[in-house]
């Protein structure tokens, strides 16, 4: 099973924290990043993914919002 986030940030050290930590947690880049600019600041995005072996390493916030979207469905 694959798990995707999405990060988000203002251009700065800290987003390339959490982009570094991601990549040293396991994920890899998916696409290019993105860049907007919210009239105080550039606002970046990178896409990420990850290959998990079972539901068991997906983090609980993103299986009760996939859990979420099963219930949804008719």
């Amino acid at each position: 099973m694959q798990v995707y986030r999405y990060l988000t940030g203002k251009d700065d050290v800290d987003f390339c924290a959490r982009v570094t930590q991601a990549l040293n947690d396991g994920y890899q880049l998916y696409g290019s990043p993105t860049m907007t600019f919210n009239g105080t600041d550039v606002i970046v995005g990178q896409a990420i993914i990850k290959q998990v072996a079972d539901q068991a390493a997906i983090p609980q916030g993103l299986q009760d919002a996939i859990n979420a979207q099963k219930k949804a469905k008719p």
